[in-house]
């Protein structure tokens, strides 16, 4: 198994705050996909996307991304002909009111131990009546646990199109890192659209499937919402 990263770097045109800045990203990526036949279709398919992306950094300190500044984003993949392509056309969207690629550098990841996982952008996950898995409103672990497991498993499932034989369940250890949702927001039809999420802290459990549906996890996002910003992770390794 190999993961691919695209790290891209973003000028921008506007200032673009914190709030806003998931959807401008999201937005970016989502018309620079559509510029490529083969790619069309699973941007317009409601389904897994199999990519994910983290946010605009350094941060800055009151929220607002700087207009003529450069700041950095990175995209991963476990498709690398999606990852290709994106690299080049990511820099050809010039028309892009908000912020233009003007440099992408890919890196190939062969699948390695992870040793625990951590979150960067909120983690989704849905629950009864329209709503999002929260410690205060659900508070249900086990649910949490088996939610956020099933939905590795049919990534996996459904980007290498085999069964994946699981005896358990890939986390060992989860602890939540926030005491409030987190929250991604996008605009619909003008209107703010709201995902309340988390951030987490996981230990995977050792065995060789738990080991991928982490390393999936790593190339696709944790959870849903993935090609809106949601479940970007990072790693710790013992052997990294």
């Amino acid at each position: 198994m190999k993961q691919f990263e695209l790290i891209c770097t973003a000028y921008l045109k506007n200032n673009i705050t914190f709030k806003s800045s998931f959807d401008v990203i999201s937005k970016y990526i989502s018309y620079s996909m559509a510029q490529i036949e083969s790619f069309r279709q699973l941007h317009n398919q409601i389904g897994f996307k199999y990519y994910t992306f983290d946010n605009f950094y350094p941060i800055e300190k009151d929220k607002i991304y700087k207009k003529g500044n450069s700041y950095k984003f990175t995209l991963r993949s476990l498709d690398e002909r999606f990852i290709d392509a994106l690299s080049k056309t990511l820099r050809e969207n010039i028309n892009n009111p908000n912020f233009l690629v003007v440099e992408t550098h890919k890196k190939a990841v062969k699948q390695f131990f992870i040793s625990e996982l951590y979150s960067l952008t909120p983690v989704i996950v849905s629950v009864e009546n329209g709503m999002y898995w929260s410690m205060d409103k659900d508070g249900d672990i086990v649910k949490l646990y088996n939610q956020l497991h099933d939905n590795l498993e049919r990534k996996y499932q459904s980007f290498y199109n085999k069964p994946i034989n699981v005896e358990q369940n890939f986390i060992q250890l989860l602890e939540v890192k926030n005491r409030y949702p987190q929250s991604i927001y996008m605009k619909k039809n003008g209107r703010d659209v709201r995902f309340f999420g988390n951030k987490f802290r996981i230990v995977p459990n050792e065995d060789e499937i738990s080991q991928k549906l982490a390393f999936v996890a790593m190339a696709c996002g944790l959870g849903e919402k993935n090609s809106f910003g949601g479940g970007f992770c990072v790693s710790r390794s013992l052997n990294r």
